[in-house]
């Protein structure tokens, strides 16, 4: 039986991810397949529409054979520490493939792209002297590896899973699925569209039935935006060092303070403080971090110290006890470690958000079972 590891937000869940899963069924019909999930907030800084709890039971429901959990502190933050993070939980659960959406799919080029930006050592100089330039960090990226490619998100992704594979000496293998959409594409009408296409209709009121199985329409959350702002508003105006949390850096707290009491949303907040350096996804990962509160220092102290299960079926609960006593870190959490105490903060304010009661589901620390 071949153990293959995928790696996904699920925001929402759509026809997309089903065909994902129906293409690593293919590919591996014998096969037990394991879901790194990210929970409340996204690598984008975004909320997620469906609580964890309810994308555990999705994934369950989809043929998952066994959810985990990426944390808060490492599903908010760049690539490159999403991914690394992301594979080494695979890993530790002895996963043999991790099976990745892709623009490109083309492995051996993901490859020599990650093994440049490893071995180069003008490489992050480079990257950082395009920044400043003003350009993004696709476009920086391939400037640095001096290449003509156009990089994907999910391309992008895939190179820092590809560089935590080959940075740490892991075992398991990376292979590409070709995305069958345009992850920035909000107009597409097929079946198999983006997850921005749908969050972007959903925001417009429109029917996304026909992009979604029927199980995900049950599980969507009404995220109340307005009060982000708020709370974040809040967090701005009374703190008074912003500078000690994660990402607020270069005096972006002087130019927040400066503008928040003029400012009436989020969006118009982002505007008012994007720069070359500070780009919209960065500005909302930086914008999690105020409002969750996750400091530099901490995030300086943190380990992966433990490995939560959020659910399984019976096959996937047979592995898990088949290999219990061969995984080197816990799979039930610290409740004194600094990750169990930010996601369950992550939790609280997602409660407050989307009108949930997620904190139960975090203090129980119960897999759900399929």
């Amino acid at each position: 039986m071949h153990v293959i590891g995928i790696i996904c937000e699920y925001n929402p869940f759509h026809n997309g991810h089903l065909y994902h899963l129906q293409k690593v069924k293919d590919l591996f019909p014998n096969s037990l397949v394991i879901l790194v999930l990210n929970g409340y907030f996204l690598e984008r800084g975004e909320i997620s529409i469906i609580s964890k709890e309810n994308k555990t039971k999705i994934a369950l429901q989809s043929g998952i054979d066994l959810v985990v959990e990426l944390p808060f502190i490492y599903g908010t933050q760049s690539a490159d520490i999403f991914g690394n993070i992301s594979i080494t939980i695979l890993e530790k659960l002895h996963c043999e493939y991790v099976v990745f959406g892709s623009e490109i799919n083309d492995i051996n080029t993901l490859e020599k792209i990650a093994d440049y930006t490893l071995n180069n050592k003008e490489y992050d100089k480079d990257v950082k002297k395009y920044l400043d330039e003003g350009v993004n960090f696709p476009t920086a990226l391939a400037k640095a590896i001096k290449i003509d490619f156009d990089f994907k998100p999910n391309d992008l992704l895939g190179i820092s899973y590809i560089k935590s594979i080959k940075m740490n000496k892991y075992h398991i293998k990376p292979i590409t699925i070709k995305r069958t959409n345009d992850y920035l594409d909000t107009t597409l009408d097929n079946e198999i569209v983006s997850a921005s296409n749908i969050r972007s209709r959903l925001k417009l009121g429109e029917n996304i039935a026909k992009y979604v199985p029927k199980y995900t329409l049950d599980y969507l959350e009404n995220v109340d935006e307005d009060k982000l702002f708020n709370l974040l508003k809040y967090k701005i105006i009374t703190d008074k060092d912003l500078s000690i949390y994660l990402d607020v850096d270069e005096g972006i707290e002087n130019r927040l303070k400066k503008v928040i009491n003029s400012t009436n949303n989020i969006e118009e907040l982002i505007n008012k403080v994007k720069s070359k350096r500070y780009t919209y996804n960065k500005i909302r990962r930086m914008f999690m971090h105020i409002l969750i509160g996750l400091t530099k220092e901490d995030n300086k102290t943190l380990n992966l110290d433990y490995i939560k299960v959020l659910g399984f079926n019976k096959k996937g609960q047979n592995y898990l006890n088949s290999i219990k006593k061969d995984i080197d870190i816990s799979i039930s959490p610290d409740k004194n470690s600094l990750i169990y105490k930010y996601e369950l903060k992550a939790s609280q304010i997602y409660d407050l958000l989307a009108n949930t009661n997620t904190t139960t589901f975090e203090g129980k620390n119960k897999p759900i079972k399929y």
